[in-house]
């Protein structure tokens, strides 16, 4: 039976588009299926309107409070005048140097801003003492520090946050001047700013979840001071907002939602590859904003940023796989495929940078009616949390390694190593309990940024071939805050190999008995555990060395024995 043709849906002005959506394959069999359906129910214009009965009883209360994001390319715009006044003025005092300190929602949006613009902005958005050392070498009197949570008690932002001031202090300079806070209105961190003065302290709108929260507080102000223009991606997501709140088959938004969590059986497993959109790290706000939006009470779609050499995405794609292309904007909308013959299934979406934002936003808020979820909630965020609260009060003494092998030290639950004396034999023995509907994923709590990087790079993609299976690759803890709700409260068909290693780099955090070394461990060996009592398997490998790193990678990318 061939597959049906393709369907094409783009926003913009007559005479060209803003935002492209197609699909083929079954995922175009989701959107004839779907749309209708959710066109005759009149979705996406009770989304705009900020309805919270469309996600069923149980969601409701939590989707009332969590809607503002339809409507933020209108009201951020108060904040454009303050940030454009605040950025003159660290110019004229030579500050021109952005640090970014959040996770999750609050770090992956300003990223993908600063970095499709090709302006500077460090990110630090991890508690691995090599990143944060090096992030405080720069230099600190031209240093600017934007501390974005909305409670401020996350771990992570918390501890940066303290380790600058300090750091600013130590120099001879006047901390308060070099410190902007972006959080929500009345947290404990908006009164911790204005005790200690600091130099603005911005408010995002609180009712935003952080995966939504892209074109609040949290995404323009770090942009905006790193010298992004704000106010053109406030202006092309207005361009398009009026598409996704039509009830039309047309509606891009309608399409890519349907195609997304529409499919029967489920392409549960997105796989998304940049196709030269110009986005910059696209992919890793979008894992963020399906992962937690959608893995929970054991169900959920799974994003995988892949490559170009991507395993997953070779002919034939298996059949929980679902490719989906960052493509460029051309000027013209394509037709439809409707000649009838047979299609690969593919989606490909292409768009400006504020537009695709918010057509993400709506698709997945669409996804999770279809699949019967509340795409607001995050039930299985805390628990990784609370688990390294407890390690690092209870200091326990390190789990006993079961061997070591070429300076990797190897853990894992006997009845998963079952006798295993080399690192081949106890990651063929994790592989061995991959599902066929399974998926590999690759945690690495390590610098992202340095020599860690180099070595993993082909890590994923040979993982992915060598199982045939889609495999993800995340940084702890960065990926807590997005992947993880999933890796908890998804579908119970994941397999966890966990990469930990040596601090070269001792960073103490004034005001807490423990430094980034010991803090980032408790998070590792915190996840595990939590991985651990949910049942799925997970391999803790350790790496003691550079040298043991590089060795590693090999093993695992099937260059050695």
């Amino acid at each position: 039976m061939s597959a049906p043709a393709g369907t094409v849906a783009w926003a913009g002005p007559e005479d060209g588009a803003l935002i492209e959506v197609s699909a083929t394959g079954d995922a175009a069999h989701a959107v004839q299926t779907h749309v209708p359906t959710l066109v005759a129910d009149k979705v996406a214009s009770r989304l705009a309107a900020r309805d919270a009965t469309l996600w069923g009883e149980a969601a409701e209360a939590e989707a009332a409070i969590r809607l503002g994001w339809t409507a933020l390319h209108e009201t951020s715009r108060p904040l454009l005048a303050p940030l454009k006044a605040l950025r003159d003025e660290l110019a004229a005092e030579g500050i021109d140097r952005v640090v970014l300190a959040g996770m999750g929602g609050s770090s992956l949006a300003p990223e993908v801003l600063a970095g499709t613009a090709g302006a500077q902005l460090v990110v630090l958005d991890s508690t691995d003492p090599g990143q944060v050392h090096r992030a405080l070498e720069g230099d600190l009197t031209a240093t600017v520090l934007v501390v974005s949570s909305k409670s401020g008690g996350t771990v992570e932002t918390d501890s940066q946050r303290r380790t600058f001031e300090a750091a600013f202090t130590a120099a001879g300079l006047d901390a308060a001047r070099h410190i902007v806070v972006v959080t929500d209105p009345g947290s404990p961190l908006e009164t911790v700013a204005k005790d200690a003065g600091y130099r603005a302290v911005f408010a995002a709108d609180p009712e935003v979840g952080g995966r939504f929260s892209a074109l609040t507080a949290f995404g323009l102000v770090p942009a905006a001071l790193a010298g992004v223009d704000v106010e053109q991606l406030l202006d092309d997501a207005a361009a398009v907002a009026p598409f996704f709140a039509e009830d039309s088959e047309a509606n891009p938004a309608l399409v890519l939602g349907a195609a997304l969590g529409g499919t029967k059986p489920l392409r549960d497993k997105i796989v998304i590859r940049d196709a030269g959109s110009g986005l910059f790290h696209f992919g890793d706000w979008a894992e963020q904003l399906v992962a937690e939006s959608t893995g929970k009470n054991g169900t959920g779609l799974l994003p995988v940023v892949a490559g170009a050499d991507a395993p997953e995405l070779t002919e034939p794609v298996a059949a929980d796989v679902l490719p989906v292309l960052l493509t460029p904007l051309t000027d013209e909308p394509e037709d439809a495929d409707d000649d009838g013959e047979s299609a690969a299934v593919e989606v490909t979406v292409s768009g400006t940078l504020g537009g695709t934002l918010l057509l993400w936003e709506y698709a997945v808020a669409v996804a999770g009616r279809l699949m019967g979820i509340d795409p607001f909630d995050q039930p299985n965020v805390e628990s990784a949390k609370a688990a390294t609260r407890g390690l690092l009060e209870e200091t326990p003494a390190p789990e006993p390694a079961a061997f070591a092998d070429s300076g990797v030290e190897v853990r894992g639950p006997a009845d998963l190593l079952r006798g295993a004396t080399s690192v081949t034999e106890a990651v063929d023995n994790l592989l061995a309990t991959l599902p066929e509907n399974g998926y590999l994923a690759v945690m690495a709590y390590l610098d992202r940024e340095g020599r860690p990087a180099e070595a993993l790079g082909g890590v994923r993609a040979a993982l992915a071939a060598r199982t045939g299976r889609p495999v993800t690759f995340g940084w702890g803890p960065r990926f807590l805050h997005s992947t993880g709700q999933l890796h908890k409260g998804g579908p119970a068909v994941g397999v966890f190999l966990q990469i930990t290693g040596a601090a070269k780099h001792l960073v103490q955090i004034p005001g807490r008995d423990f430094d980034f070394a010991t803090l980032i461990a408790a998070q590792a060996a915190g996840d595990a555990r939590v991985l651990a009592e949910l049942g799925r398997p997970v391999l803790r490998l350790h790496v003691t060395s550079s040298d043991a790193l590089a060795w590693l990678a090999g093993v695992l990318g099937g260059r050695l024995a």
